[in-house]
């Protein structure tokens, strides 16, 4: 039986070439597309279970007070806390976008530990007041060596703001995003104090980190209780909620591109139930002659079905051998917009399962229309 659907698979060669072309095309957009979204979902993913992210409970657009840093500190449970701000600044051109903070570098740094620093260079990032830390793909991305001079044009706060860059940090995995852009929050404060002291000495969010991870909701709760009925009440969440409400805001988007991998695959489905369904429908008086011979009608749905699947799986396979490279060219080209972006066990195992359901699928009618075929009626057409 596998001789012959070898032989029956290969018959049209440049049939089930094109075939074969078009599920590699379909598995490989399939695998890509699902790539982008477990890209999109990698800050969540990457989430630590002891880190909670205290915010303005209206928004995050909306400042919190300094002053709450003390009264955090004194909850029980909690282990450090630091506090940061998005400094949304322009380098050079808009176009040359980076995520920026502001940061209790201190604190922060030893929370995030997944940022490993050499410790020469945390010395000096620590001890010099307009220091700066980059990710080592950021500093690749903008030729940056240690000691430059890095001007960021601010938005949020306004003026051109010159910073060192004393230190890159590495990621401790390689799901560590590498991209990101650090430097002290008393730095851009001092200048606040000075020009524009209405919006001095308030912070955009806390980071705390908890000693158990079990008491972190209870934790959570007791943060928000301490500010509860104050000018600026907070919602603490974990810090995968908190990534995740990020996430959530590009939801429509991450849904399209779900359709949209899926409408691929049934496109495909649609063309190999044709070309079977064209194949078992010329073949009718072979079948007929099999019957003759002693084929039972399972034996046909063995052939038609194995064919169906093997020139599935074939195309599925070629399509994961160019997966790979695409993936590394999506990553070059938008290394710059996600942390990661490889390929998992997961997109591959999935791919094959499509495949595989796809050759099933478009079997059944065909098979079913052989298997139910008389003799009389397959031996008409000859001649």
């Amino acid at each position: 039986m596998f001789k012959l659907i070898l032989r029956n698979s290969l018959r049209h060669r440049l049939r089930t070439a094109l075939t074969i072309l078009g599920m590699a095309i379909a598995i490989l957009s399939f695998g890509l597309l699902r790539t982008v979204v477990d890209a999109w979902y990698a800050g969540v993913e990457g989430a630590a279970a002891d880190r909670l992210v205290t915010r303005n409970a209206i928004s995050l657009i909306f400042r919190l007070p300094l002053a709450y840093l003390n009264k955090i500190k004194a909850i029980p449970g909690i282990k450090r806390v630091a506090y940061g701000y998005w400094f949304g600044g322009v380098y050079i051109d808009e176009k040359n976008f980076f995520p920026q903070f502001a940061v209790e570098l201190q604190n922060y740094l030893d929370i995030y530990s997944e940022f490993v620093i050499a410790p020469e260079q945390r010395q000096a990032l620590l001890k010099e007041r307009n220091a700066c830390v980059a990710g080592r793909k950021l500093a690749q991305r903008f030729g940056w060596r240690l000691g430059d001079i890095i001007t960021l044009r601010g938005t949020v706060f306004p003026g051109n703001w010159e910073l060192v860059l004393r230190a890159i940090y590495q990621g401790a995995e390689e799901t560590t995003d590498e991209t990101r852009f650090f430097f002290h929050w008393d730095y851009v404060n001092e200048t606040l104090v000075k020009n524009t002291p209405a919006i001095a000495n308030q912070v955009g969010w806390f980071i705390s980190q908890v000693e158990d991870i079990d008491r972190a909701p209870l934790i959570a709760a007791q943060i928000d209780d301490t500010f509860r009925n104050s000018l600026a009440e907070t919602l603490t969440e974990s810090e995968k909620a908190f990534q995740m409400g990020f996430v959530s805001m590009t939801k429509a988007i991450v849904v399209a591109i779900q359709i949209v991998s899926y409408v691929v695959i049934a496109i495909i489905l649609i063309v190999l139930a044709n070309t079977m369904a064209m194949t078992a429908r010329e073949r009718q008086e072979e079948h007929a002659v099999l019957k003759t011979l002693g084929f039972q009608g399972r034996h046909l749905v063995v052939l038609i079905a194995g064919e169906s699947v093997a020139i599935a799986l074939m195309g599925g396979v070629v399509g994961l051998i160019a997966l790979f490279p695409a993936a590394h060219y999506f990553r070059t080209a938008l290394g710059n917009y996600f942390r990661v972006f490889n390929v998992s066990d997961q997109t591959l195992l999935i791919c094959l399962v499509i495949a595989l359901m796809v050759g099933l699928v478009s079997a059944i009618f065909p098979a079913w229309r052989a298997a139910r075929l008389s003799i009389a009626e397959g031996l008409r057409r000859i001649g």
